[in-house]
């Protein structure tokens, strides 16, 4: 059974609907929820989550609005905060890291915190048993791809192109794919660009796909009640997990 894993914007557009929200992902064929943490340059991200990160923080995101997310989900969702290093830095990692293992959270994903930084980390995530996920994308040498999978946690992130995440382009992930299942056993699950439509070609070859802009699309929509973005978002999970498993 190939993984889901689904990003949401915390807080946007308001704490109890994240909660909301992440609760039914997971009764909806999602395997793992990635809080996003609302950040005013999210230089990974694409145009949506970017507009999501600008409304989150525009209505009044603090960070412990995450965390107060987080105690009511983790208990029950494989729980992860994706989030840029200076959020998390701000918190003081000594501190933060035991506190995500308290409430119950399994990893982060820092996208903007290099391979070597992480390294200074590493006993602090490994003592208190959360997750610092590894990153790989194409542009990376074999020596590199062997260096930073060798001892990555809970899965590795497959940036499936080189861009930013949301605009579905096409690539044959295969070569890819090969040279990182060489040096690991560890899960490697394909983020960026991955939708409905894109994610049973993505996930060829992989063990599981990330999945956010197409939720965050979502999220972003106006004029419609909470419900129905719960619904919406539920079917769109529905579907992905089905295809990657077809």
């Amino acid at each position: 059974m190939k993984n889901l894993v689904a990003y949401i914007t915390s807080g946007y557009p308001e704490k109890s609907f994240s909660i909301d929200l992440a609760l039914a992902l997971g009764e909806n064929g999602v395997d793992t929820l990635e809080f996003g943490v609302p950040f005013s340059d999210p230089v990974a991200d694409g145009p949506l989550i970017e507009k999501a990160n600008h409304k989150a923080l525009e209505l009044g995101f603090k960070f412990q609005d995450l965390l107060e997310i987080s105690r009511e989900v983790a208990p029950k969702v494989d729980t992860l905060w994706m989030g840029y290093f200076n959020s998390f830095y701000q918190q003081n990692m000594q501190e933060l890291i035991p506190l995500a293992q308290k409430l119950g959270v399994n990893g982060l994903i820092i996208p903007d915190l290099p391979h070597e930084e992480a390294l200074l980390y590493r006993e602090l995530f490994s003592s208190n048993n959360v997750a610092n996920i590894s990153f790989v994308a194409p542009t990376d040498s074999e020596s590199r791809i062997k260096e930073v999978v060798s001892e990555a946690q809970k899965f590795i992130y497959m940036v499936a192109y080189t861009g930013i995440t949301g605009s579905g382009k096409a690539e044959d992930l295969q070569p890819f794919l090969s040279s990182i299942k060489k040096y690991t056993q560890t899960p490697v699950y394909v983020g960026f660009g991955v939708n409905a439509k894109t994610a049973k070609d993505k996930v060829i070859g992989a063990d599981g796909v990330i999945v956010g802009s197409a939720f965050v699309d979502i999220l972003l929509k106006e004029g419609i009640p909470y419900s129905v973005k719960i619904k919406e978002c539920s079917e769109l999970a529905q579907i992905i997990k089905n295809e990657i498993n077809l």
